[in-house]
């Protein structure tokens, strides 16, 4: 099993939060099929207001690569992401294009 935690900013207008939180409690099916698909067994995001924390536990045979791939295959996928987008914002730091940033880990009990 391997874990990758990635962070991301949401835009700062309490409604949209209000509005991405709305979206997150009735994920798509074609969404949810294709991160299955990928590998992820279990994914979880934690926000604190506009700053979101993403932990995906996947598989052995998960990449991001793959995830892009199996991603592909739904044209759902595009439309989710580009709605999202509407709520989302890259971190201050990320590169143009750059989206949910992975994080290093640098604690562990």
């Amino acid at each position: 099993m391997k874990r990758y935690c990635l962070a991301l900013d949401l835009k700062d207008d309490p409604e949209l939060i209000k509005a991405y939180d709305d979206y997150h409690k009735e994920v798509w099916p074609e969404i949810l099929q294709s991160l299955r698909e990928s590998g992820i067994q279990d994914m979880e995001i934690y926000r604190v207001r506009n700053r979101m924390f993403m932990i995906i536990d996947a598989d052995d045979s998960f990449s991001f690569e793959k995830k892009a791939k199996v991603d592909a295959k739904y044209p759902e996928n595009e439309k989710w992401e580009e709605l999202m987008w509407k709520y989302q914002q890259a971190l201050p730091f990320a590169k143009p294009g750059e989206k949910w940033m992975l994080m290093e880990k640098v604690f562990q009990l």
